[in-house]
């Protein structure tokens, strides 16, 4: 069980996004848990929603060493929620650079560090019970996916503790101590991709967290963030 994390929790019906309601004056593991976003955030101003009570919607409170690279928390949060789900489903999960975790090539999950304070904001959205219906286009749920509806408390639960573990490894040794549960998962690796102007082949995501991508000719381009197109 997480002993840092979740605590101070507040639990809210429905607000417009929890990264919003979230008090960074409260100390480290404070987290807002919502039933229902009526204006979630996503990467670039997207939105995040879905219907009451099918998704993990929540935002954590975090306040790393000023010697850490605050944006590569949303990696590590990625992959604390493959974690997670892989020990639920029994199935592999991967993670889409720079934020989305897919099961069966969907997008189920998504995670936002927004820096606010001095502290960083750590957003959280995963489809669990949503049905095909309620879902974007591309997009899957645990239920549309594996057949059978989940316990969302018992999810956070173990979410929170996978979280705690990898946020305790990065604190101490950067990306560089997550990379194992990073590199293997890296769904882009192989794929043509398109991450704003240039194209080419992914070829991994690197210990700092960027992506790169062979361009041709033996070149190799670094990113550090962007929006990425990818062949399905």
């Amino acid at each position: 069980m997480a002993e840092l994390l979740g605590r101070p929790r507040l639990d809210v019906e429905s607000c417009e996004s929890t990264q919003a309601l979230v008090d960074t004056t409260l100390g480290e593991g404070a987290i807002v848990v919502a039933d229902h976003q009526t204006a979630g955030r996503g990467r670039l101003g997207r939105s995040w929603e879905a219907p009451a009570g099918t998704a993990i919607l929540c935002s954590v409170l975090l306040k790393p060493p000023s010697e850490r690279h605050a944006p590569e928390l949303s990696l590590v949060a990625g992959v604390a929620v493959a974690d997670t789900l892989e020990r639920a489903t029994g199935l592999s999960v991967q993670i889409k650079w720079p934020n989305d975790v897919m099961l069966r090539r969907r997008k189920v999950a998504g995670c936002l560090a927004e820096g606010r304070e001095g502290a960083v904001v750590l957003g959280i959205g995963v489809n669990v019970n949503q049905t095909s219906d309620e879902l974007p286009e591309n997009a899957g749920s645990l239920r549309t996916l594996t057949g059978r509806a989940w316990d969302r408390e018992e999810l956070l639960a173990s979410l929170l503790d996978d979280l705690e573990g990898r946020y305790a490894e990065w604190r101490e040794g950067g990306l560089d101590a997550v990379y194992d549960g990073l590199a293997p998962r890296d769904f882009l690796r192989g794929r043509r991709v398109s991450v704003d102007g240039t194209s080419g082949v992914a070829s991994k995501i690197d210990r700092d967290g960027r992506l790169e991508i062979e361009v041709g000719h033996g070149n190799v381009v670094t990113v550090e963030s962007g929006e990425v197109a990818y062949e399905r």
